[in-house]
């Protein structure tokens, strides 16, 4: 078979977690051929992934230079009109089930108008600035109750960033046998136009909740509200419309089902499948280093939330001053923001000496070898590879309660609240000064991910998972704007 794979910002040009899962799964199955549609900002990342014969990769670029086109005229602007004053209507309507079984109609015409014209085009012109101003003007009072003003600029901004979302409806339908999005959201969109053009099945894997962490992300953007609540309104309508749409949805946990049926997704069309490591690569860690020290591995980025670990280990470093903290890990792209907010963090609490930022490693297992404790602090997460190589290693860990975490450790480690510097600081003083619990959780923790969380079981699953698919294949069905 011909399995096309969509990413976002993932494999093959970055590491990480879901990059790894990405490369367990194309060299898991070298008898299919994968085609990897790898959505980028710019479409000139240089890949972090050397490919296997059996897997191509073409980038779509969300970003990169303006378009050089003209907007549409005659039937087509005004077809472009309809659909779009369509489209604005369906995202400042308050949730409802209606405007999720329409959108999909009205996203299908745009991609039928992408095919046949310049979308790019027809977003970047006057009209859909001045349209979304109509919009809003029409929708003042209850902007007012809010003491919200949306304003030109808004509209600007906004447009600009909904263009930039809806680029994957112009590039090249992948064809393929199987179409299988790494994310919901903006990933969702080649899978659904293979789905519209010619019936591709489609099966759609979330190792994060995507409209979870978008919500997470827009807190911390400089968008004013009008802005983050229209391109987030966009953003639920379209996570709706993946998993309505897929033939199977496939969480990494239960925690992720759970949310994903909540947001759409029909019960009978989800399979979790666990992710998993090669044990051949995690032997036991073995002895401890001789300082006590906490380690944590991972991509610097604000959803791992290195500021609560930091501030965790100066009340661990305040009781047991000999112990150090260890970060392995860049960060995304080369964004230098939050590792140098995180460094100057430490500097603010005096621990430059004690808490280091050591960068990737060329063996990740280094970094669980290196801690006494390894702890994960994030604030989101799906089933963490970080967690389950730590006790596929034999090391305690320390984890926050977010997403697949409990599930992954069970018994065999300490959860603690997200965000809760004092309850992972005391998690962590415990387990360094008990070495019989120590040691008794890592052996645990070790079993444990041996017996559930192994590579082979995950691309076996998805091996079967792709046969399924390609033999209930629909025949080929196009888009519809009717509605629209």
């Amino acid at each position: 078979m011909e399995i096309t794979l969509v990413t976002e910002g993932t494999y093959p040009h970055a590491y990480g977690g879901v990059s790894v899962w990405c490369d367990q799964l194309v060299r898991g199955m070298p008898e299919h051929s994968f085609h990897v549609m790898a959505l980028t900002a710019t479409g000139t990342e240089t890949p972090a992934w050397e490919l296997p014969p059996h897997v191509t990769a073409e980038s779509v670029p969300l970003w990169g230079p303006p378009t050089t086109g003209r907007p549409p005229a005659g039937r087509a602007a005004r077809q472009f009109e309809r659909l779009y004053r369509a489209m604005i209507d369906l995202i400042l309507t308050p949730s409802d089930e209606g405007a999720e079984r329409v959108f999909p109609q009205v996203l299908g015409g745009f991609f039928e108008f992408a095919q046949r014209h310049d979308l790019r085009a027809a977003l970047s012109g006057e009209g859909p600035v001045r349209w979304l101003v109509d919009a809003w003007s029409a929708r003042r009072a209850r902007y007012a109750r809010m003491g919200v003003r949306p304003t030109v600029h808004d509209a600007l901004t906004a447009v600009d960033l909904l263009e930039h979302s809806l680029r994957p409806l112009s590039a090249r339908v992948p064809r393929g046998d199987v179409t299988h999005a790494v994310s919901n959201g903006v990933a969702i969109l080649p899978g659904l136009a293979a789905k519209w053009a010619y019936g591709t099945p489609l099966c759609l894997t979330e190792h994060g909740i995507y409209l979870r962490e978008r919500y997470l992300g827009f807190r911390r953007s400089p968008y004013a509200w009008p802005v983050k609540a229209f391109v987030l309104g966009f953003l639920r309508l379209l996570s709706a419309t993946g998993y309505r749409a897929a033939d199977l949805v496939t969480p990494g946990n239960r925690y992720n089902q759970r949310w994903e049926t909540r947001c759409g997704a029909r019960a009978d069309r989800i399979r979790t499948v666990y992710n998993g490591i090669d044990p051949a690569d995690f032997n036991a860690a073995g002895v401890e280093p001789a300082t006590p020290t906490i380690s944590w591995a991972g991509r610097v980025d604000p959803i791992k939330d290195l500021e609560t670990l930091i501030r965790a280990f100066a009340l661990v470093h305040a009781e047991l001053p000999g112990v150090r903290l260890r970060l392995f890990g860049g960060p995304p792209h080369g964004d230098m923001h939050y590792l140098n907010r995180c460094q100057a963090l430490v500097d603010e609490l005096g621990l430059t000496e004690q808490a280091t930022f050591e960068g990737r490693v060329e063996d990740i297992r280094d970094a669980y070898v290196a801690g006494t404790v390894v702890v994960l602090s994030s604030i989101s997460e799906g089933f963490p590879y970080t967690l389950i190589e730590a006790m596929t290693c034999g090391r305690a860990t320390v984890a926050t309660n977010v997403g697949g975490v409990p599930e992954a450790v069970a018994d065999t480690g300490v959860v603690v609240p997200p965000r809760d510097p004092e309850a992972m600081a005391q998690a962590c003083l415990r387990l360094l000064r008990d070495d019989v619990t120590r040691h008794r959780l890592g052996h645990a923790a070790r079993e444990r991910a041996l017996e559930y969380f192994t590579v082979d079981h995950a691309v076996g699953s998805f091996r079967a998972i792709y046969d399924d698919l390609a033999r209930e294949r629909l025949p080929g069905v196009a888009a519809t704007t009717r509605s629209a």
